[in-house]
């Protein structure tokens, strides 16, 4: 996937999101969504580590070495943000309180499984971090990835074969090919310019509807 189609799937993801929603932003692809929140958009981002109304970015040379992000990502805070423990942190988000968890995945099954805590392979020790508590305890998880693996092996699959991090929790997938809701299946309902749907089911190992949103 390019910066390009990282930084468009994050725009479309920020823009998907209704307003007054608490968000977790998880490590990686979705830490970029913050640097899209649309103006006039009430929409309160929180990192794991113990953050509520995490702003974009900050501009190059005026980074603040204390305030990170779960990856370790430097980042800002808008007015009225908060900073707290991270037990608390936890409480809030096992206690149901994150309307929308922002993940990043290895793989989904078509029933929403999700696998994004190791890949099993003893070169790439595993790293559940939060992922677990987040996919118990948000209301809802959107995944955002790259379609397929570096390898060109699909990611999108009637079955993982990797461990699962959380059975039948994904609500949404956000690729650089398309947005796929997971109901009854994978039901795509948005399609990136230039792709056609039977590209999509190419690369996909399991099937695939369309449902376009108007």
């Amino acid at each position: 996937m390019t910066k390009d189609y990282r930084q468009q799937i994050a725009q479309q993801v920020a823009q998907d999101l209704p307003d007054g929603s608490y968000v977790n932003l998880g490590i990686g692809l979705p830490t970029l969504v913050a640097n899209y929140l649309p103006a006039q958009r009430e929409i309160v981002f929180q990192s794991e580590n113990g953050l509520l109304g995490v702003g974009p970015a900050p501009e190059p040379g005026l980074e603040d070495p204390e305030l990170v992000n779960a990856g370790k990502m430097p980042v800002t805070l808008l007015p009225g943000a908060s900073v707290f423990h991270h037990a608390d942190s936890f409480m809030m988000i096992r206690g149901g309180h994150i309307d929308f968890a922002l993940l990043g995945a290895f793989q989904v099954a078509m029933n929403g499984d999700l696998a994004n805590w190791t890949t099993g392979a003893d070169a790439k020790p595993p790293a559940v971090g939060g992922a677990m508590d987040l996919a118990a305890g948000a209301k809802s998880v959107w995944v955002m990835m790259e379609h397929c693996t570096r390898d060109g092996a699909p990611r999108l699959l009637e079955k993982c074969s990797y461990p699962i991090t959380a059975a039948g929790v994904v609500k949404r997938i956000y690729t650089e090919l398309a947005v796929i809701d997971v109901r009854d299946g994978f039901a795509v309902t948005r399609l990136a310019d230039g792709v056609a749907f039977g590209d999509v089911q190419k690369l996909t190992a399991a099937p695939l509807r369309l449902e376009l949103r108007k």
